[in-house]
């Protein structure tokens, strides 16, 4: 059976850098030839960062950005190639979502906008190899959040015959998919669900960062060495977005240190009792999610960077007993990986014209092929 090859690459909210796969559909389902990562620029990195908050002379600053992207996704692209011994003509497209910068669905005008830093025609020059690029701009038309888009591909990979099953995503925000108990998953799209639940990482990263110097509290050590601050907790759960039903979703626009600044106002608290209490922000939000909307869920799946936080593990077992909270690595694709491999996946939906994303999720007036293709 000939090879069915796509990339995905995945620069996520948390901003640490690109995440890229090699993957292989041959028989129709996910096989990871290669994986490889690559931190950004730190000048890349921090022009990134600024762009998520007005400033002067964006457009310039945005344009010169998306190309300092292209490149960075181009050297993993090469990377990926190198190390799985694969010719550039071996695969068919490159699913790059690019970086989230603004995200406002919805708003101003009924339609909104979300808006991701990239520059898929320089890409596709760097590597010859076609590209799949904008991939929420259609649901937004279509009436939709534009996000979360992952549910689909949770579905197609953790879904199990029988058993409702959640998965949590935890970047830079955090995203819960709801996976219902189904003989057939590719039929429960009217009963998935899947939204943001408010900041995953990009808090404590950020606190992290001022405090200590670190780009982020490694393992959630910092935070478990610290306190929970009640009334700080209380004070941060009561933003409305935590009481929104979906479809919602969230970003930088809400999230952000200025956001945490006005928080804490003038306060002097220990700057681990602060990162503990956003650990535990994190944990509540996400576990009040499920409990309130997958309340027949045992299983919890967790990916992405704060899979690997053993404290905010540990928070979200402690917050749901009776639920098992297990990695994505249990399930056959580590956590670092599911996000790159689902835009890898969403990629070969556009090539092949089928839908991208969930009605059920986003709000969109029906199912949409996602994304905008540009040829080698």
């Amino acid at each position: 059976m000939a090879a069915e090859l796509f990339i995905g690459l995945m620069s996520g909210t948390s901003l640490d850098g690109v995440d890229g796969v090699l993957a292989d559909f041959s028989d129709g389902r996910l096989a990871v030839r290669s994986y490889a990562t690559a931190p950004f620029p730190v000048a890349l990195r921090a022009e990134l960062l600024a762009l998520n908050t007005p400033g002067d002379n964006e457009l310039h600053r945005a344009a010169l950005a998306g190309n300092g992207l292209a490149r960075a996704y181009a050297g993993v692209v090469a990377q990926l190639l190198a190390d799985s011994g694969t010719d550039a003509g071996a695969v068919t497209a490159i699913g790059a979502h690019g970086q989230t910068v603004r995200h406002r669905p919805l708003e101003f005008d009924e339609v909104g906008y979300t808006l991701q830093i990239n520059n898929p025609s320089l890409l596709a020059e760097l590597t010859g190899i076609d590209v799949v690029a904008d991939f929420r701009s259609r649901d937004l038309a279509a009436g939709g959040q534009g996000a979360p888009l992952v549910p689909a591909f949770h579905r197609a990979l953790f879904a199990r015959p029988g058993e409702a099953v959640a998965v949590l995503n935890i970047g830079g925000i955090s995203n819960l998919s709801l996976l219902p108990a189904t003989d057939r998953p590719q039929d429960a799209d009217a009963v998935v669900l899947g939204f943001d639940c408010g900041p995953g990482n990009a808090l404590m990263d950020h606190w992290c960062q001022a405090h200590r110097g670190e780009p982020f509290d490694r393992g959630g050590r910092w935070a478990a060495s610290g306190k929970v601050v009640p009334g700080l907790l209380a004070q941060l759960l009561a933003d409305p977005y935590f009481a929104r039903m979906p479809p919602k979703s969230t970003g930088r626009d809400l999230f952000n240190p200025a956001w945490l600044a006005a928080q804490l106002g003038a306060s002097a608290m220990a700057p681990e009792d602060v990162q503990a209490t956003l650990a535990e922000l994190t944990a509540h939000a996400c576990a009040a999610d499920l409990r309130r909307h997958g309340k027949d869920t045992r299983l919890l799946i967790v990916c992405g960077g704060g899979a690997l936080n053993g404290h905010l593990l540990d928070r979200l077992r402690a917050l749901l007993p009776g639920v098992a909270v297990e990695t994505s690595t249990d399930h056959g694709l580590p956590p670092l990986q599911v996000e790159a491999a689902a835009f890898a996946w969403l990629a070969r939906a556009t090539v092949r014209r089928e839908p991208g994303n969930l009605a059920s999720v986003t709000g969109a007036r029906g199912a949409r092929v996602l994304g905008a293709i540009y040829p080698a």
